[in-house]
């Protein structure tokens, strides 16, 4: 949905976004997200970081999008107990920092490391741990493979099949650690694809803001056969 790309209006469709997700945070959380949209926007006029360019498209498919992930996110942290102890997230293929950085800026007692094989995607990630002032967000040009360090949470955003996925992260995976993987429509050819060690465990629909197209979220782990 195209719209007015000015910044009051943006802060205005921001803010009623996440009364629609009944999501809590801070003026200075908000800040930082319109911050780095407009970092976002800056940046792929040169890098091409995402295919969208119209700020009211940018701030529905891809701020609102990643924040439906938040209310899921810390229900699974509080239910686990999780946060008594430092959290590590792993971001996959993360490109422009989505959802990464979206999780830094809401959960800032999470250690985020967004890490994508192209170099202009981290470095842009490092600059805007920088520019947004996010002690907690790291960018990691790397592929996948080569992470042993142990994440409690590794998600992905389009990234690939949840087979490849799991296969491609596993060695990164903590011991009792979860997948969350982004999707669109419920991807139940994926899920029947998966190898007999990783288990869904639940898959739960989210609704977007203004975004008229399916998405869920489905949660995995590795089990002992």
């Amino acid at each position: 949905m195209n719209g007015d790309g000015s910044p009051g209006q943006l802060e205005n469709r921001l803010q009623a976004g996440l009364a629609e997700l009944g999501l809590t945070l801070t003026d200075d959380q908000q800040r930082q997200l319109l911050d780095y949209l407009a970092l976002l926007a800056q940046w792929n006029r040169v890098y091409n970081l995402t295919a969208l360019r119209d700020p009211a498209q940018m701030l529905t498919h891809h701020l609102l999008d990643s924040l439906a992930v938040i209310a899921p996110l810390r229900r699974h942290l509080h239910a686990t107990g999780t946060l008594s102890q430092p959290v590590r997230l792993l971001d996959v293929g993360s490109g422009g920092g989505l959802p990464g950085v979206v999780m830094a800026i809401c959960q800032p007692e999470i250690a985020v490391t967004c890490v994508d094989s192209v170099a202009k995607k981290a470095a842009f990630i490092q600059q805007a741990a920088g520019a947004l002032r996010l002690p907690n967000l790291t960018g990691r040009h790397a592929r996948v493979e080569t992470l042993a360090e142990p994440f409690d949470l590794i998600t992905s955003r389009a990234f690939a099949s949840l087979a490849d996925f799991t296969t491609a992260s596993r060695g990164a995976l903590a011991e009792g650690g979860v997948w969350l993987a982004m999707k669109g429509k419920r991807p139940d050819v994926e899920i029947a694809a998966l190898p007999l060690s990783v288990e869904v465990f639940h898959v739960e629909q989210l609704t977007v803001p203004g975004l008229e197209a399916e998405r869920c979220l489905v949660w995995m782990r590795m089990i002992e056969r």
